[in-house]
């Protein structure tokens, strides 16, 4: 028996067989599945768009009480409204949940239904969100009448953007496991998406908190 051999049946981890071994196994494992790289490229962008969102929320916290005499949080907001705004939006990521769980599955039926509710949730949300900025801006308290407002708009109703953005995504979603099923390409954007939905509650949280609670309370 040679001495390589000896060393390597007496398990030395610091013999230079074992060490190829090692680096062999490694190299058979290959390169990670394109659901995660998918995945965490995705992220990265989530990340750049909340930095967008970290700015305006930092103009509104500068700009909130700048009414130029008009009226502030206290006076303008429903909170009654938005709480089902809240709700709506909150539901929906549930739904988008269950999407998920259902592509994972393969369930067309259970995916189209989750998908078909959660489209409907943002829907809602979004509806109830211009029902009140055309009552502000029928108030008289449109984004021009003061720093304060025009920071209000900006900020919620880029994250109404979004959520509308989100919204033909997902009717698109439908559309391609209608046609061709659930494919490899089709279940990563499907992951992709909801990333996406979640990624806007957690934002509309935030304005919830800050924007709306606290614009009342003061």
């Amino acid at each position: 028996m040679t001495a390589a051999a000896t060393a390597t049946a007496h398990g030395d981890p610091h013999h230079l067989g074992a060490l190829d071994h090692d680096q062999r196994a490694s190299n058979q494992r290959g390169p990670a599945p394109k659901r995660i790289v998918t995945g965490y490229g995705f992220w990265i962008f989530l990340l750049s768009d909340m930095v967008m969102f970290s700015a305006f929320f930092a103009t509104y916290a500068v700009l909130h009480d700048q009414t130029a005499g008009g009226p502030g949080g206290a006076q303008l907001f429903d909170l009654r409204s938005v709480a089902i705004e809240t709700g709506c939006l909150l539901a929906s990521s549930f739904t988008c949940g269950l999407a998920s769980i259902a592509a994972d599955v393969r369930n067309r039926v259970w995916f189209q239904a989750a998908m078909a509710v959660t489209c409907a949730l943002g829907l809602a949300f979004l509806s109830l969100e211009a029902r009140e900025f055309a009552s502000l801006v029928a108030q008289g308290a449109g984004p021009t009448r003061s720093a304060f407002l025009s920071a209000f708009f900006t900020l919620v109703g880029c994250h109404g953007l979004h959520v509308s953005d989100g919204i033909l995504w997902l009717l698109t979603m439908m559309a391609q496991v209608a046609a061709k099923g659930f494919r490899p390409d089709i279940r990563r954007r499907i992951l992709c998406f909801a990333l996406f939905w979640h990624a806007l509650d957690i934002i509309w949280v935030a304005v919830f908190t800050v924007v709306y609670l606290l614009g009342s309370a003061a």
